[in-house]
C-alpha cells in the first residue's frame, strides 16, 4: 500500500515546518504497517519561504500559480503516486492514532475516503463552539472538513477533483461527490472522531467577528455568490500570516 499526502501551502513559512514534523511523524503508524508514504507540497504561488521549507523536509515540491485552494490541492493529486490520497492543510497537526484510524479504515474494505473530527489550537470560546458547530453538521451530513480529506486515488480521478468553481467550502462539494459515489459502488464515507486533527485558530486572531459575520451575511443574501471568488473569500487569500 502507498499513501500520497498532499499538503497546499501558499504562504506558509510560520506554520508548514511543525505541520511537516507532525506528518513524518504520524506516518509511521502506516510504516509499522509496512505500508509506504510520500509527501507532496503543493507551493501556491507563495511569495515567502514556503517552498524552501518543504524541501528541506524531504518533501516533492510542485507549484500551482494560480491562488485557489482546489488548484493546489489538484495539482499536488497529480504528482502524487499514491492509491490513497490524504489532503492536510499546512497549519495542521496529525497524530500517530489518526494515521492508524485511517489505515483501520482503509484495511476494512468498505470506506472509499472521508474526514476527521477537527479541533482548534485555542481555548477561545467562540472559536470552540463555532468548532463544535461543524463537527455536528460535518457528522450529519458526512462532509471532510478541508484540512482533512482522504480518498482513494480512483475515486478522486473519478470526481475531477476539487471542483474549481469555487474558493472556499470546495471540501463540502467534494465530500458530496464522494458519498455518491461511494452510494454507488457499496461503499461509504467515514468520519473518524476518536483522534481528532489539531489545526491553527490563526483567522480567530487575524479577522474580527465583524469580519466573519458579514462575509457568512453576504454568503447566505447573495446564495452563495462570494464563494466563487478569491477577493470575496479574503480569508483565504489575502495573505494574512
Amino acid at each position: 500500500m502507498k499513501v500520497s499526502i498532499i499538503v497546499p501551502a501558499f504562504n506558509e513559512e510560520r506554520e508548514l515546518a511543525g505541520s511537516l514534523r507532525s506528518i513524518r511523524a504520524a506516518a509511521a503508524a502506516w510504516e509499522r504497517r509496512g505500508w509506504t508514504t510520500e509527501l507532496v507540497v503543493c507551493d501556491n504561488n507563495s511569495t515567502d519561504r514556503t517552498a524552501h521549507i518543504a524541501r528541506e523536509a524531504g518533501a516533492t515540491v510542485v507549484f500551482e500559480p494560480v491562488n485557489q485552494i482546489s488548484r493546489a490541492r489538484n495539482t499536488g493529486a497529480a504528482a502524487a503516486t499514491g492509491e490513497w490520497l490524504v489532503f492536510i492543510d499546512a497549519d495542521s497537526h496529525p497524530s500517530p492514532e489518526l494515521f492508524d484510524d485511517v489505515a483501520a479504515a482503509i484495511e476494512s474494505g468498505r470506506v472509499l475516503g472521508g474526514g476527521c473530527k477537527v479541533v482548534f489550537d485555542t481555548t477561545h470560546a467562540g472559536v470552540r463552539a463555532a468548532a463544535a458547530f461543524w463537527y455536528a453538521l460535518s457528522r450529519a451530513l458526512w462532509w471532510a472538513a478541508g484540512s482533512f480529506v482522504f480518498c482513494r486515488r480512483d475515486a478522486f480521478r473519478a470526481l475531477g477533483g476539487f471542483t474549481l468553481e469555487l474558493y472556499a467550502t470546495e471540501e463540502i462539494h467534494f465530500s458530496r461527490g464522494l458519498k455518491r459515489l461511494a452510494r454507488a459502488r457499496g461503499q461509504r464515507l467515514v468520519i473518524l472522531t476518536r483522534h481528532p486533527l489539531v489545526t491553527s485558530a490563526r483567522k480567530a486572531r487575524l479577522y474580527r467577528w465583524n469580519e466573519v459575520l458579514k462575509f457568512f451575511g453576504k454568503t447566505l443574501v447573495t446564495g452563495g455568490r462570494t464563494l466563487r471568488s478569491a477577493k470575496e473569500s479574503f480569508a483565504w487569500y489575502d495573505g494574512r500570516r
